[in-house]
């Protein structure tokens, strides 16, 4: 799953809207299979690309990226509406064990919302319960499992009158 997510977040990451004028979004993948560790990341601030794969090593300068709500989705649910990604960070782990399909790992997203903490982790509650999430409200966020049964949170907090931050952390 973990290595589905990081090939798919590169793909969306080369599609996404660049505009050196502001902050973009900072994205680091670290994954460990039977042929070695898989690091890759960019920078928010610089649009530099990193990567240190078995047998490559490089940094590449590229215009900064950009993720907002519609750039990433969980099960058809995408953030909530107006939603920017400041960072996304996914530690994906097999082992060592060659077709190994029980991957370990974690997915985090860090993300600003245009409402208020409560407000965002009601939408959440709603779309994510339809999803197949099963969900219990933890303070402004939530905790829970995914449809597949693996564990999930939304943290969120005020970031200003109607704005929220938030981080949603699936392992």
């Amino acid at each position: 799953m973990f290595r589905q997510i990081a090939v798919a977040l590169l793909l969306t990451a080369g599609l996404a809207a660049c505009d050196d004028s502001k902050q973009g979004t900072s994205i680091s993948i670290n994954s460990t299979d039977g042929d070695g560790n898989v690091l890759a990341s960019v920078d928010g601030n610089t649009g530099s690309l990193s990567v240190d794969v078995p047998g490559f090593s490089g940094k590449l300068r590229l215009p900064k990226l950009h993720l907002d709500a519609k750039d990433f989705e969980m099960n058809g649910v995408h953030l909530y509406p107006g939603s920017s990604i400041s960072g996304m960070n996914i530690d994906a782990h097999d082992g060592g064990k060659a077709g190994n399909d029980d991957d370990n790992g974690s997915v985090r997203v860090h993300f600003t919302s245009p409402a208020a903490p409560g407000k965002v982790r009601d939408w959440f509650q709603e779309k994510l319960s339809a999803a197949g999430f099963t969900l219990a409200t933890n303070g402004t966020g939530l905790i829970g499992t995914t449809d597949e049964k693996k564990p999930f949170k939304l943290d969120l907090s005020a970031d200003g009158d109607d704005k929220s931050k938030g981080t949603i952390t699936i392992n």
